[in-house]
């Protein structure tokens, strides 16, 4: 198994239902609930092992989680609200290494991510199939739909939980 990719690498066909959408909603409503449940009863040294080798520690995964979703919720934003906005793109290794996610308690990402997700599916609930279809630009990966950015955020949800159940599992962690 590939330690980077333990739910395996996002793949998107270009389709989307309102059944495949659905799903994507409920698995990012589900996100803090997980991420919570993934790092419950770990130790700090639990908390500061990397989830492979040259890998983030959980507590970085943890608030990449936030990082990366309070970005996402702000891009959705601004495609139902702008004709395909461009949207900053930041370097998720670096902001990785910054002070707050190096040492802060992952309780304060946890904590930020459930009122952020409930925010984030209310705005996604209430969206029309002609909203999942605006598009944004993003400097390094080109035009994509919402249709595609809920799907990569549905797989990102699970992907980081995933690196830190799968790390439990191979410490023999309870």
């Amino acid at each position: 198994m590939d330690l980077r990719y333990p739910v395996g690498k996002f793949q998107w066909d270009g389709t989307a239902t309102e059944e495949s959408r659905r799903r994507a909603i409920e698995e990012i409503a589900a996100a803090p609930a997980n991420a919570r449940k993934a790092v419950q009863g770990l130790t700090q040294a639990q908390i500061d092992t990397p989830y492979r080798p040259e890998g983030w520690t959980v507590r970085q995964v943890i608030h990449h989680i936030a990082d990366s979703h309070m970005n996402a919720f702000i891009r959705f934003r601004l495609a139902l609200t702008e004709n395909e906005p461009t949207i900053k793109p930041y370097n998720e290794n670096l902001w990785s290494q910054l002070a707050d996610s190096r040492e802060l308690d992952p309780s304060v990402s946890l904590a930020l991510l459930e009122p952020l997700h409930q925010r984030w599916v209310a705005l996604l609930r209430s969206m029309k199939p002609a909203d999942f279809a605006r598009t944004l630009n993003h400097p390094e990966n080109g035009i994509g739909s919402l249709d595609r950015t809920l799907a990569l955020y549905a797989w990102h949800s699970k992907h980081h939980v995933a690196h830190i159940t799968s790390l439990r599992e191979r410490q023999g962690w309870k």
